[in-house]
Protein backbone atom coordinates (compact mmCIF):
# COMPACT_ATOMS: atom_id res chain seq x y z
CA UNK A 1 0.00 0.00 0.00
CA UNK A 2 1.47 3.27 -0.56
CA UNK A 3 1.28 6.09 1.85
CA UNK A 4 -1.20 8.54 1.52
CA UNK A 5 0.01 12.12 1.95
CA UNK A 6 -3.58 12.93 3.46
CA UNK A 7 -3.19 10.26 6.30
CA UNK A 8 -0.91 11.58 8.91
CA UNK A 9 -0.07 8.02 10.23
CA UNK A 10 0.96 6.94 6.92
CA UNK A 11 3.15 9.35 5.95
CA UNK A 12 6.33 10.86 6.54
CA UNK A 13 8.51 13.52 7.71
CA UNK A 14 10.03 13.73 4.28
CA UNK A 15 6.40 14.89 2.90
CA UNK A 16 5.27 16.81 6.09
CA UNK A 17 8.66 19.00 6.00
CA UNK A 18 8.08 21.18 2.86
CA UNK A 19 3.72 20.96 3.23
CA UNK A 20 1.38 23.60 4.07
CA UNK A 21 -1.97 22.33 5.31
CA UNK A 22 -5.19 24.31 5.26
CA UNK A 23 -7.07 21.94 7.58
CA UNK A 24 -6.43 18.89 10.39
CA UNK A 25 -9.26 16.40 10.72
CA UNK A 26 -9.59 14.73 13.87
CA UNK A 27 -11.49 11.05 13.51
CA UNK A 28 -13.19 10.36 16.73
CA UNK A 29 -14.94 7.25 17.45
CA UNK A 30 -15.51 5.53 20.60
CA UNK A 31 -15.11 1.74 21.84
CA UNK A 32 -18.73 0.01 22.60
CA UNK A 33 -20.83 -2.85 21.97
CA UNK A 34 -22.87 -2.62 18.29
CA UNK A 35 -25.83 -5.30 18.85
CA UNK A 36 -24.17 -9.09 18.26
CA UNK A 37 -23.07 -8.47 14.77
CA UNK A 38 -21.12 -5.41 14.33
CA UNK A 39 -17.29 -5.05 16.56
CA UNK A 40 -17.17 -3.15 19.11
CA UNK A 41 -14.86 -0.85 17.23
CA UNK A 42 -17.73 -0.09 14.62
CA UNK A 43 -17.66 3.78 15.59
CA UNK A 44 -13.68 3.85 15.01
CA UNK A 45 -13.75 2.05 11.25
CA UNK A 46 -16.53 4.12 10.11
CA UNK A 47 -15.43 7.45 11.08
CA UNK A 48 -11.67 7.11 9.82
CA UNK A 49 -13.22 5.30 6.45
CA UNK A 50 -15.08 8.46 5.97
CA UNK A 51 -12.28 10.93 6.96
CA UNK A 52 -9.37 9.24 4.64
CA UNK A 53 -12.01 9.34 1.47
CA UNK A 54 -13.43 12.57 2.09
CA UNK A 55 -9.72 14.21 2.75
CA UNK A 56 -8.78 12.17 -0.34
CA UNK A 57 -12.04 13.99 -2.62
CA UNK A 58 -10.82 17.21 -1.23
CA UNK A 59 -7.13 16.83 -1.65
CA UNK A 60 -7.54 15.95 -5.25
CA UNK A 61 -9.55 19.27 -5.77
CA UNK A 62 -6.28 21.25 -3.75
CA UNK A 63 -7.10 21.37 -0.38
CA UNK A 64 -4.53 20.12 1.44
CA UNK A 65 -6.22 18.53 4.70
CA UNK A 66 -4.35 16.06 6.69
CA UNK A 67 -6.46 13.45 8.96
CA UNK A 68 -5.14 12.84 12.60
CA UNK A 69 -5.26 9.35 14.20
CA UNK A 70 -8.25 8.60 15.10
CA UNK A 71 -9.30 9.14 18.81
CA UNK A 72 -11.23 5.06 20.07
CA UNK A 73 -12.52 6.09 22.77
CA UNK A 74 -16.11 7.98 23.57
CA UNK A 75 -18.09 8.90 26.60
CA UNK A 76 -20.15 5.75 27.24
CA UNK A 77 -20.78 6.84 31.29
CA UNK A 78 -24.62 5.33 30.85
CA UNK A 79 -23.00 1.81 29.11
CA UNK A 80 -20.48 0.93 31.69
CA UNK A 81 -22.03 -2.24 33.13
CA UNK A 82 -21.62 -3.85 29.57
CA UNK A 83 -18.45 -5.65 29.17
CA UNK A 84 -15.53 -4.07 27.73
CA UNK A 85 -17.49 -0.73 27.00
CA UNK A 86 -14.47 1.95 27.76
CA UNK A 87 -15.53 5.38 28.82
CA UNK A 88 -13.72 8.99 28.23
CA UNK A 89 -15.59 11.17 30.16
CA UNK A 90 -16.49 14.80 28.65
CA UNK A 91 -13.87 16.46 30.61
CA UNK A 92 -11.13 14.42 29.43
CA UNK A 93 -12.51 14.78 25.77
CA UNK A 94 -12.04 18.83 26.40
CA UNK A 95 -8.22 18.48 28.16
CA UNK A 96 -7.01 15.82 25.32
CA UNK A 97 -8.89 18.19 22.20
CA UNK A 98 -6.92 21.29 23.97
CA UNK A 99 -3.77 19.40 23.87
CA UNK A 100 -4.42 19.01 20.12
CA UNK A 101 -5.32 21.99 18.96
CA UNK A 102 -2.58 23.69 21.07
CA UNK A 103 0.08 21.12 19.04
CA UNK A 104 -1.61 22.66 15.64
CA UNK A 105 -1.73 26.27 16.54
CA UNK A 106 2.41 25.76 17.33
CA UNK A 107 2.90 24.14 13.68
CA UNK A 108 0.68 26.75 11.87
CA UNK A 109 -2.40 24.94 11.21
CA UNK A 110 -5.47 27.33 11.37
CA UNK A 111 -8.28 24.97 11.35
CA UNK A 112 -9.41 21.60 12.83
CA UNK A 113 -12.38 19.65 12.02
CA UNK A 114 -13.71 17.26 14.68
CA UNK A 115 -15.39 14.46 12.77
CA UNK A 116 -17.14 12.69 15.06
CA UNK A 117 -19.09 9.13 14.99
CA UNK A 118 -20.51 8.57 18.25
CA UNK A 119 -23.89 10.21 19.65
CA UNK A 120 -22.16 9.72 23.26
CA UNK A 121 -19.58 12.57 22.06
CA UNK A 122 -20.97 16.24 22.04
CA UNK A 123 -18.00 18.65 20.98
CA UNK A 124 -19.97 22.04 21.09
CA UNK A 125 -19.70 23.04 24.97
CA UNK A 126 -15.66 22.79 24.26
CA UNK A 127 -15.51 24.56 21.23
CA UNK A 128 -17.16 27.21 22.85
CA UNK A 129 -14.94 27.22 26.02
CA UNK A 130 -11.48 26.66 23.66
CA UNK A 131 -12.23 28.93 20.81
CA UNK A 132 -11.88 32.37 22.56
CA UNK A 133 -8.71 31.12 23.91
CA UNK A 134 -7.08 29.94 20.37
CA UNK A 135 -6.62 31.15 17.28
CA UNK A 136 -7.46 27.70 15.27
CA UNK A 137 -10.29 27.67 13.39
CA UNK A 138 -13.04 24.72 15.31
CA UNK A 139 -15.72 22.75 13.70
CA UNK A 140 -17.53 19.90 14.52
CA UNK A 141 -18.89 17.44 12.08
CA UNK A 142 -20.93 15.01 13.17
CA UNK A 143 -21.18 12.44 9.76
CA UNK A 144 -24.32 10.60 10.92
CA UNK A 145 -26.49 13.46 11.22
CA UNK A 146 -26.08 13.59 7.14
CA UNK A 147 -29.37 12.65 5.85
CA UNK A 148 -29.92 9.53 3.28
CA UNK A 149 -31.22 10.12 0.23
CA UNK A 150 -35.09 9.30 0.85
CA UNK A 151 -36.17 5.41 1.20
CA UNK A 152 -32.42 4.29 1.38
CA UNK A 153 -33.28 2.55 4.84
CA UNK A 154 -36.58 1.09 5.69
CA UNK A 155 -36.13 0.77 9.33
CA UNK A 156 -35.20 4.27 11.28
CA UNK A 157 -32.29 3.53 14.36
CA UNK A 158 -29.69 5.03 16.41
CA UNK A 159 -27.18 2.21 17.10
CA UNK A 160 -25.49 -0.71 15.08
CA UNK A 161 -29.14 -0.37 12.76
CA UNK A 162 -29.96 -0.74 9.41
CA UNK A 163 -27.43 2.02 8.31
CA UNK A 164 -24.62 1.04 10.22
CA UNK A 165 -24.55 -2.36 9.72
CA UNK A 166 -25.39 -1.42 5.65
CA UNK A 167 -21.28 0.95 6.20
CA UNK A 168 -19.79 -1.78 7.73
CA UNK A 169 -20.84 -4.68 5.14
CA UNK A 170 -19.61 -2.00 2.66
CA UNK A 171 -16.09 -1.26 4.15
CA UNK A 172 -15.07 -3.89 6.64
CA UNK A 173 -17.44 -6.89 5.50
CA UNK A 174 -15.29 -9.67 7.52
CA UNK A 175 -15.76 -8.41 10.49
CA UNK A 176 -19.87 -8.66 10.44
CA UNK A 177 -21.43 -11.84 11.79
CA UNK A 178 -24.23 -12.94 9.33
CA UNK A 179 -27.55 -10.71 9.61
CA UNK A 180 -29.12 -13.63 11.20
CA UNK A 181 -27.45 -13.84 14.37
CA UNK A 182 -28.18 -9.69 14.75
CA UNK A 183 -30.93 -8.72 17.30
CA UNK A 184 -33.82 -7.28 16.47
CA UNK A 185 -32.43 -4.01 17.79
CA UNK A 186 -35.72 -2.83 19.64
CA UNK A 187 -35.33 0.18 21.75
CA UNK A 188 -37.64 1.28 24.45
CA UNK A 189 -39.07 4.56 24.37
CA UNK A 190 -39.10 7.20 27.73
CA UNK A 191 -42.57 6.52 29.87
CA UNK A 192 -42.31 10.25 30.22
CA UNK A 193 -43.99 12.73 27.26
CA UNK A 194 -41.55 15.50 27.55
CA UNK A 195 -38.51 13.14 26.58
CA UNK A 196 -40.74 10.79 24.14
CA UNK A 197 -41.20 14.31 22.42
CA UNK A 198 -37.18 15.18 22.41
CA UNK A 199 -37.68 18.45 24.45
CA UNK A 200 -36.71 17.10 27.54
CA UNK A 201 -34.12 14.52 27.49
CA UNK A 202 -31.25 12.57 30.46
CA UNK A 203 -28.68 10.30 29.01
CA UNK A 204 -30.34 6.15 28.35
CA UNK A 205 -29.14 3.72 30.60
CA UNK A 206 -28.17 1.48 27.52
CA UNK A 207 -29.35 -1.80 28.99
CA UNK A 208 -32.63 -0.39 30.18
CA UNK A 209 -33.36 0.52 26.54
CA UNK A 210 -32.40 -2.36 24.79
CA UNK A 211 -31.08 -6.35 25.25
CA UNK A 212 -29.32 -6.54 22.66
CA UNK A 213 -27.35 -3.06 22.82
CA UNK A 214 -28.86 -2.00 19.27
CA UNK A 215 -31.17 0.37 18.41
CA UNK A 216 -33.00 -0.04 15.24
CA UNK A 217 -33.25 -2.80 13.09
CA UNK A 218 -30.65 -3.83 10.98
CA UNK A 219 -31.57 -7.22 9.07
CA UNK A 220 -32.43 -5.09 6.05
CA UNK A 221 -29.14 -3.66 5.81
CA UNK A 222 -27.16 -4.45 2.27
CA UNK A 223 -23.71 -3.92 0.77
CA UNK A 224 -25.28 -2.03 -1.66
CA UNK A 225 -26.91 0.77 0.51
CA UNK A 226 -23.63 1.26 2.40
CA UNK A 227 -22.21 1.98 -1.12
CA UNK A 228 -24.68 4.58 -1.60
CA UNK A 229 -24.95 6.17 2.06
CA UNK A 230 -20.81 6.23 2.25
CA UNK A 231 -20.62 7.94 -1.35
CA UNK A 232 -23.16 10.20 -0.75
CA UNK A 233 -21.47 11.50 2.53
CA UNK A 234 -18.16 11.42 2.17
CA UNK A 235 -18.41 13.88 -1.32
CA UNK A 236 -20.78 16.10 0.96
CA UNK A 237 -17.66 16.06 3.23
CA UNK A 238 -15.19 16.20 1.02
CA UNK A 239 -16.90 19.36 -0.47
CA UNK A 240 -17.20 20.88 2.69
CA UNK A 241 -13.43 20.17 3.69
CA UNK A 242 -12.76 22.30 0.64
CA UNK A 243 -14.76 24.98 0.96
CA UNK A 244 -13.62 25.42 4.66
CA UNK A 245 -10.14 25.13 3.85
CA UNK A 246 -10.36 27.63 1.34
CA UNK A 247 -12.59 29.48 3.84
CA UNK A 248 -11.53 33.33 5.23
CA UNK A 249 -12.36 32.77 8.70
CA UNK A 250 -12.44 36.78 9.72
CA UNK A 251 -15.48 36.37 6.75
CA UNK A 252 -17.46 33.50 7.47
CA UNK A 253 -21.05 34.86 6.87
CA UNK A 254 -23.18 36.37 4.21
Amino acid sequence: MNARPYILKETNWKSVKGADYDVAVLPWGATEAHNYHLPYGTDIYQTEAIAAESAKLAWDKGAKCIVLPAIPFGVNTQQMDIPLTINMNPSTLSVIVADIIDSLEQQGIKKLVILNGHGGNDFKFIIRELQNSTNVYLCQVNWYTIPAEAGLFAEAGDHADEMETSMMLNLFPDLVLPLSEAGEGKGKLPKIQGMKEGWAWAPRRWTQVTEDTGVGDPRQATVEKGVRYFDSISRKIGQFLVEFANADTENMYE
